[in-house]
């Protein structure tokens, strides 16, 4: 009989955000609870960038400081997640009117100066027709890909849409997402999560009275 602890799935990756960088700030979940870390190792934000479909192509050369061109290495982590918070107290400020911390935005300027992912092209032959298809490339493919994002941020920041930003009004959840509800009054950041949680306990809460 086996003694050992049974093995645990990853967290789950939200993708309901709307946007690149809103997504990328889910990787850290339940901020105002007990924070859920989503990309706790390396190989985590690797499985991250393949979610969401920033992976590169593993047939492209290598930057020279890199042995494999598609795996995020500790320092790359640590600025993930050092871009990742800079991201969201740039969000939050921006959604509540106060100004942005200058260290914040040096760091997003300083990602979305890297180099980021280029669109490449190749022809898809399924189905009998050759139709081009396009996939992402870079040398540093984990840095630009967080280039990419920074970017991505930087244009909702900069843009009309930051007004639709909002915040999952579950209290356990910090989500936040893009609106795009005709009448922009979306209230969750996904029915399948938290509306359906507030729905069952708006009901139990009738029902007690």
């Amino acid at each position: 009989m086996s003694t050992g602890t049974a093995p645990t799935d990853p967290p789950a990756f939200p993708f309901i955000g709307g946007r690149a960088c809103l997504d990328f700030v889910a990787t850290l979940g339940r901020r105002h609870a007990e924070p859920l870390e989503r990309i706790p190792e390396p190989a985590d934000l690797d499985r991250w960038l393949l979610a969401a479909g920033l992976h590169t192509q593993p047939d492209f050369p290598a930057a020279p400081n890199r042995t494999t061109p598609n795996r995020a290495t500790p320092a790359d982590l640590a600025d993930a997640r050092t871009l990742r918070e800079a991201l969201y107290h740039l969000l939050r400020a921006a959604m509540a009117g106060l100004a942005a911390d200058p260290a914040d935005l040096a760091r997003a300027n300083e990602a979305a100066h890297w180099p980021d992912l280029a669109p490449q092209l190749t022809l898809d032959q399924e189905g009998g027709t050759a139709r081009p298809t396009r996939h992402w490339q870079a040398a540093d493919p984990v840095p630009a890909a967080l280039a990419t994002v920074a970017r991505d941020a930087a244009l909702l920041l900069s843009g009309p849409l930051l007004d639709r930003v909002k915040e999952c009004e579950n209290p356990d959840c910090s989500l936040l997402f893009l609106d795009d509800s005709q009448a922009r009054r979306r209230r969750w950041c996904s029915m399948d999560r938290c509306g359906n949680l507030a729905k069952v306990a708006g009901y139990r809460t009738r029902k007690k009275n």
